[in-house]
Parts: C-alpha cells; structure tokens; sequence
C-alpha cells in the first residue's frame, strides 16, 4: 500500500501543504487502479509489486495535469502496466 510519505517522496514535495490534495488524488489512483486491474480487493491489488509502481504513475500524472487530465490515455497505460494482474471477466 502506497502511504502519504511514499507519495510525497515520488512527487517530489518536501513540505506537507497539500497533503489533503495529495491523499485524496492517492485514493483516486488506487481506485483507478484497482478497477483497471479487475482486483476483487485492494489486499489483492497491493500483493503485486506492479501495483504500487502504477498507482504511483497514477498519482504522479494525476497530480501534474490536474488541469487538462487526459483520463483516456492514463487508463490505457495503466492497462499496460496492469496487464499481469488483469483478472479475466466472463
């Protein structure tokens, strides 16, 4: 699981100012994640060291283009990432 630190450390922020911005764009990440991958569970989701490189990915392209945020593309590459742990649906 992806912690408040580990994402400031990724984002490359060194005081904790937005940290409310950035807990609530991490929670987006691991939900987007998480439905991108098909997990059942975020206990899951997070037994895979793919999973914290893509919802850190997540939360780093979220937080740059808050503004202009090309969802498309993020979940395309999230899908590439993702790819081994995807669960088939029937």
């Amino acid at each position: 699981m992806v912690t408040i630190d580990e994402a400031r450390n990724y984002l490359r922020i060194d005081n904790q100012d937005d940290d409310g911005l950035i807990q609530k764009i991490l929670d987006t990440s691991i939900r987007l994640c998480t439905d991108v991958s098909r997990c059942s569970s975020k206990e899951e989701f997070f037994k895979s060291g793919l999973s914290n490189t893509a919802v850190l990915y997540a939360l780093g392209y979220l937080y740059e283009h808050r503004e202009e945020a090309d969802h498309h593309e993020l979940v395309l590459t999230l899908r590439s990432l993702l790819f081994p742990l995807r669960e088939g649906v029937f």
